[in-house]
């Protein structure tokens, strides 16, 4: 029972003696230890003045990437016509609702031929009667030139007669104003004759109008669409100008929007663009038009993309808000991690770069766009070793150790 006091007491007796008598000796080892920790600082900072700063470098090299441009829009209607009459009379065909889907060529308002049909008719009759008369204006002419001939035979017959002494100087006259008057009947039957096609012309102008305004009684869709508004109904009186209906058609479908100054010149008819409704619906077309005039009071430019959608899709209404991502020209650039970025003294944004006698400088460059790996950015050339870590404590002309990355971004 009494070994363990006796144990305990043997044991303060000796860290005593250590304490008090071996204290020297304990002071000497622990000044040998700092000693060494000194001097292995000094090492250490002997040899990284002389290798330069640890850093770590990434090989990049450009690439060539697209540039989305983001446009903000609204849908329209690829074409949009008020159909108008362009004769008068009553509506005399049903009345087709709003929102009816019709086919190039259907009739949307037919009006009352009314005594349509007797003039065009009457107009048939005078241009058969016209037609008639010509041969009779031919004949004229015939007859006309036979009688210039006769009156020319004789004319001749009676000049040689006179220069025998058989003929009289007054035979000779009469003879030379057959000729004339012979020559005047020509003429005169020739006009009859043009007369005569004249007329046939105008029947056939006659008729072709009367024809015309019985085609015009038939007011017919131009293209395939939706109807935006009723038709006239029945009994309905148009006169020209008068609203028959509205129609519309959204296939393909366009979106408008407007881009501005800096962006413009990266779009191109032709550039594949993708559409986000705000119903979060996509759709992807093409860019098929781009203004070559600003707005004069918001200085943005029209952008037009169309779009094509499946039958099996709902279709895209009028007017909806609509977000156009357009596949801009395409830039080189650097893929880098967002923390390389840095501002030298002067505050301009770039990166420290390992110069090839493994020094740090600094070079600028410009953001291109932000994407999930890190940020493009442009100014760096083909390529560059870019300091991604370690970069804050370096300035232009440091030393470097440089480690390189191993994979890339």
């Amino acid at each position: 029972m009494r070994f363990f006091p006796i144990l305990t007491a043997l044991l303060v007796v000796a860290g005593l003696f250590m304490l008090v008598f071996q204290r020297d000796t304990l002071d000497e080892a622990a000044g040998v230890a700092t000693a060494d920790m000194a001097t292995e600082t000094e090492a250490e900072a002997q040899t990284s003045e002389q290798t330069g700063l640890s850093v770590v470098v990434l090989k990049s090299a450009a690439r060539e990437i697209e540039t989305p441009i983001v446009i903000r829009g609204r849908t329209e209607a690829t074409r949009r016509v008020e159909l108008r009459s362009e004769t008068s009379g009553q509506v005399v065909s049903d009345k087709l609702a709003k929102g009816s889907t019709v086919a190039k060529g259907d009739v949307m308002c037919r009006l009352d031929p009314g005594t349509r049909d007797a003039s065009l008719a009457e107009a048939k009759a005078r241009l058969a009667e016209a037609k008639a008369r010509a041969p009779e204006a031919e004949a004229r002419v015939i007859e006309a030139q036979a009688r210039l001939d006769e009156a020319t035979i004789n004319l001749t017959a009676a000049e040689k007669l006179s220069e025998g002494g058989f003929a009289s100087d007054t035979r000779v006259a009469n003879a030379r104003a057959g000729v004339e008057t012979a020559r005047a009947g020509v003429i005169s039957a020739r006009s009859g004759a043009a007369s005569s096609d004249a007329s046939i012309q105008s029947a056939s102008a006659g008729v072709a109008a009367a024809e015309r305004e019985i085609e015009r009684l038939e007011i017919r869709a131009p293209f395939a669409g939706e109807l935006e508004t009723d038709t006239a109904d029945v009994g309905t009186l148009l006169q020209p100008g008068a609203h028959c209906v509205t129609l519309v058609q959204y296939d393909p479908v366009r979106v408008v929007g407007f881009v501005s100054e800096i962006l413009v010149d990266q779009l191109s008819t032709g550039l594949v663009a993708n559409v986000r409704l705000a119903s979060g619906r996509t759709l992807q077309g093409s860019v098929t038009f781009v203004a070559d005039t600003a707005d004069p009071v918001t200085r943005t430019f029209r952008v037009d993309v169309e779009m094509l959608p499946a039958e099996d899709e709902i279709p895209v209404r009028a007017g909806q808000t609509a977000e156009i991502v357009a596949t801009g020209q395409g830039t080189v650039a650097h893929l880098l991690p967002q923390s390389a970025l840095t501002l030298n003294d002067d505050g301009n944004l770039g990166v420290r770069v390992a110069l090839g006698d493994n020094t740090a400088g600094f070079m600028p460059v410009t953001v291109v766009r932000d994407s999930l790996k890190g940020v493009w950015v442009s100014g760096l050339g083909d390529a560059a070793d870019v300091i991604i870590i370690g970069h804050h404590y370096v300035t232009d002309g440091s030393a470097l150790a440089i480690t390189y990355q191993e994979t890339g971004l």
